[in-house]
């Protein structure tokens, strides 16, 4: 070392403050999943399909109110608007989901997630909490502005507690159709890292099913076939769900409703333990 060198003190220092640890690893990347979901902190860009998705669903809800304020007659049902809004929220969840997981395939971003106190177990059930509380909120927003509309016109206390009843049942149609669709869309998503697959791997996959099972309920007549095929469609499956919990004439499920219920706890924890093990086995 030359007699002229020095040594310069540039204020390094160790880190000192809290270490806050995986738990809040693991709610910062739910956070940043659901805001990623309505393109919240990011570009205009971004914004505009998730929004144009959401204006479109909240129009449901908006033109059930005034015909309810016009005519007194109920349009639309607190638990009718998520079979209305499916095909909405499909198209939502086929752009969303790859956005949280096949983006950080593509940009190979997950070695920096897994630097960080977080297990590979973490993030897969971090972003799919996020797709679903996306897809839940996407239904269960224009379900309260529903109620809130529909409020105004009872004449009393019992009337505005009928339509609160009629709103929290309506939330729970919406996480059946939320738990089904997010948990499907984000193990299919988490296969491509290319984002304009996994759409359209996400809507080959809930199109194709649907048809099929139309098939084996046209076949079936009204036998057992037609009350079981429902099952294979993610569109059906969660109308089953309610049909057996409201007793409600969405289809003849028969003496299946149970079976129903089976099938859709089985799917979402089969699509879970998948997406588990998918990113047990990426590569980064």
């Amino acid at each position: 070392m030359p007699d002229t060198s020095v040594i310069h003190d540039i204020g390094y220092q160790r880190y000192a403050g809290a270490r806050l640890g995986r738990a809040y690893a693991v709610r910062s990347l739910f956070e940043h999943g659901l805001r990623v979901s309505f393109g919240l902190g990011r570009s205009a860009k971004a914004k505009i399909f998730p929004w144009i998705v959401i204006s479109l669903v909240t129009l449901l809800a908006v033109v059930g109110i005034a015909v309810r304020a016009q005519t007194g007659e109920t349009f639309l049902p607190y638990q009718d608007l998520p079979s209305a809004a499916s095909l909405l929220v499909l198209v939502f969840l086929a752009v969303v989901a790859p956005e949280l997981v096949s983006r950080d395939l593509r940009n190979q971003t997950l070695p920096l997630y897994f630097s960080r106190p977080i297990q590979r177990s973490d993030y897969a059930l971090a972003r799919l909490a996020a797709l679903l509380t996306a897809s839940w909120l996407l239904m269960a927003g224009p379900q309260f502005l529903l109620f809130a509309g529909s409020a105004f016109t009872t004449g009393d206390g019992a009337g505005v507690w009928a339509e609160a009843r009629g709103m929290l049942g309506g939330w729970v149609v919406s996480g059946i159709y939320a738990l089904i669709f997010s948990s499907l869309s984000v193990l299919i998503a988490s296969l491509a890292s290319r984002r304009a697959f996994a759409a359209g791997a996400i809507v080959v996959v809930f199109m194709i099913t649907t048809p099929i099972a139309g098939l084996f309920v046209a076949l079936g007549g009204q036998g057992r076939l037609a009350q079981l095929a429902p099952m294979a469609s993610p569109f059906m499956l969660p109308e089953g769900v309610r049909t057996w919990l409201y007793h409600t004439n969405s289809f003849d499920i028969g003496s299946f409703g149970p079976l129903y219920a089976l099938v859709t706890v089985l799917l979402v924890a089969g699509c879970t333990l998948l997406l588990l093990l998918r990113y047990r086995k990426v590569s980064l």
